[in-house]
């Protein structure tokens, strides 16, 4: 199969066979984060900028990582410190960065549709998406379709539970597609204040009992509780949403034994996941963070390096 994708804005266009293709591609580049030398030339001569208008971590640094060990040359470019903050418009920063031989640009914005506008500007570069607005980070289901699937192998018939935020979270949003296109069922739970109007639209359930929602669940999902939408009075307290939805001993009970605990991380423990559960045995939040880099390096192997 000769690979179609330049830019990943959404997963909306990816097909399953497409999928699949990718998660194998994955798994190579994650046996090379096993070698002694982790650096191959596959990207060499390609300069790709990673533009971040909001604040990351894991995203951020496993673009970066991804990029080195391709061998790229890496830009890492500063919304704070760039001519946006004296009023540059989007579009002439883009042009701006594609005038300077930029291969690929890698951005993360507030606004929803950011990436898709820069993709539409830019002639040549391609655009990954690395989250814009509450729209889609579809980088971080890719990362999280890889975690489950190297656990459970096909995901055909699986049951996956996500619960909290839904509202503000382009996390789920995007992971919402990547796994129902592999058979996944999906289950969203959580407050009925963080759940967005068009749960059936987006190819979900909804149950607002958590413990009934991970019944013969074999992922459960934690998302992430904006803090700095509390105060909009969504939930009654931290504490009381632990209470009710945080993953717990107790809620895990009603999941089965071998269910699979994910986060996309920065987690609040002892808001939406206790700290036992969090280090437990059935965690792989740290197995998402080692596949958020072996799975990068595949996109932009297929994307940038022309990989089949």
């Amino acid at each position: 199969m000769n690979w179609r994708h330049k830019c990943l804005l959404d997963l909306d266009d990816w097909t399953r066979e497409e999928l699949s293709l990718f998660l194998e591609q994955a798994n190579y580049m994650e046996e090379l984060l096993n070698r002694p030398i982790k650096k191959v030339p596959a990207l060499r001569g390609k300069m790709i900028v990673n533009f971040f208008f909001e604040p990351s971590t894991r995203t951020r640094v496993s673009f970066e990582l991804a990029e080195k060990m391709l061998s790229a040359d890496v830009v890492n470019w500063s919304a704070s410190g760039s001519s946006v903050s004296k009023g540059e418009t989007l579009r002439d920063t883009a042009w701006t960065l594609e005038s300077m031989g930029a291969d690929a640009v890698v951005m993360r914005h507030g606004a929803v549709g950011a990436a898709d506008y820069l993709a539409r500007k830019l002639r040549k570069a391609s655009v990954f998406n690395a989250g814009d607005g509450t729209h889609g980070h579809p980088t971080q289901a890719l990362l999280d379709l890889h975690s489950a699937w190297k656990k459970l192998g096909s995901l055909e018939g699986a049951k996956m539970v996500i619960v909290g935020d839904v509202l503000h979270s382009r996390v789920a949003r995007s992971d919402i597609k990547a796994f129902s296109k592999m058979g996944v069922k999906i289950v969203l739970s959580g407050p009925a204040t963080l759940m967005p109007r068009d749960i059936t639209c987006l190819g979900a359930e909804y149950e607002p009992d958590p413990k009934v929602a991970v019944k013969d669940s074999h992922m459960v999902y934690l998302l992430r509780i904006q803090q700095e939408r509390q105060r909009q009075g969504l939930i009654p307290s931290l504490d009381e949403y632990h209470v009710r939805y945080g993953a717990t001993e107790d809620l895990l009970k009603f999941a089965r034994p071998d269910a699979l605990v994910m986060h996309p991380g920065p987690i609040n423990r002892r808001v939406e996941i206790a700290s036992e559960i969090a280090d437990g045995n059935q965690s792989i939040i740290l197995d998402q963070v080692r596949s958020g880099v072996a799975v990068r390096m595949a996109l932009l192997y297929l994307c940038v390096g022309g990989g089949k």
